[in-house]
């Protein structure tokens, strides 16, 4: 089972936000997910970023693999160097 950390679309029609998710990759983008670690909001300015740095770390060691976007996000939140 690949597990990945990947974001969910929530929101309305261009107004996207998003949930920070760990989910199986073979579940549909916006489908079931195992746990949720944070938020993202892209309308903002500056974008506002909230992760449950301890879970996603958690998560990372247990081999879960980020997305290129979270990915970026985690590392301007300061969970992964």
């Amino acid at each position: 089972m690949a597990v990945k950390i990947r974001l969910r679309r929530m929101g309305a029609k261009k107004a996207p936000f998003y949930r920070i998710v760990v989910a199986d990759s073979r579940y549909p983008r916006d489908g079931r997910f195992i746990e949720e670690i944070g938020t993202y909001n892209p309308i903002t300015d500056p974008a506002e970023i909230k992760v449950d740095a301890d879970k996603a770390k958690q998560w990372i060691a247990n081999g879960a693999q980020p997305t290129d976007t979270v990915k970026d996000i985690l590392k301007k939140s300061g969970v992964i160097g």
